[in-house]
């Protein structure tokens, strides 16, 4: 298993826990908006830290930590996530999981061997954008169809979300995508953010007024929309 980086506490990627973030690195989309790109092109001297390392600091937070967040990249990608995760539920810690949702086998895998505590699924856009949007012309939704349905099927606790973009979003969007997940537990709006290291340059965020239109779309549809970052 390769780390590419290491959050070791936050209050704000997790519900309702104290956790570390585990960055896992390399993705199968190439999402223009993408905030770390150095992730989703790993080389192997990026590597920060070796699995060992990283379970000896777990065991040095036990009582101080009760959560791991494993995001990307897209996590599910990595052959031997599985392997990975069963070693963090076995001392003690509950896991979320990030994920883009093309790997809906082995993330129901996961689920019903109980090996996830939470999910926060990407959508990335509507349907009939989604592969603009991801970066990859010739892009199949339905892995992500089959994800979306397994989660709202509400076997373990879950989230969607959206980052927001100006030159990718738009209000019929936000209403196609309400359409397609109507009724999940909850959804957020994440406007985006420039970190530095997109995929693509000259990307813009969305003014709050904007954002607060979208939510008011979409809440007919998840009645649980909320809007993170402003």
């Amino acid at each position: 298993m390769k780390i590419y980086g290491l959050q070791k506490l936050t209050l704000l990627d997790f519900p309702e826990r104290v956790a570390c973030t585990v960055f896992l690195g390399g993705c199968n989309l190439r999402c223009p908006f993408c905030h770390n790109s150095v992730l989703v092109f790993p080389e192997p001297e990026d590597e920060t830290m070796q699995e060992d390392e990283f379970f000896r600091f777990l065991e040095k937070r036990k009582g101080v930590l009760d959560g791991v967040a494993i995001t990307g990249g897209e996590p599910l990608l990595t052959a031997d996530v599985l392997p990975f995760i069963e070693r963090v539920k076995a001392m003690g810690y509950a896991v979320k999981l990030d994920t883009n949702g093309s790997f809906p086998a082995r993330l129901r895998e996961l689920a019903e061997a109980g090996l996830v505590d939470y999910v926060a699924m990407d959508i990335k856009n509507s349907p009939e954008k989604y592969a603009v949007t991801c970066g990859l012309p010739m892009f199949d939704l339905s892995k992500v169809r089959q994800s979306a349905a397994f989660l709202k099927e509400g076997n373990i606790p879950y989230e969607f979300r959206t980052t927001v973009v100006d030159e990718f979003h738009e209000a019929a969007d936000m209403e196609a995508i309400g359409r397609w997940i109507a009724g999940a537990r909850a959804y957020y709006l994440q406007n985006f953010v420039d970190s530095g290291a997109c995929i693509r340059d000259g990307l813009h965020a969305k003014s709050p007024q904007e954002l607060q239109l979208f939510r008011s779309l979409l809440t007919k549809y998840v009645p649980n929309t909320q809007i993170r970052g402003i």
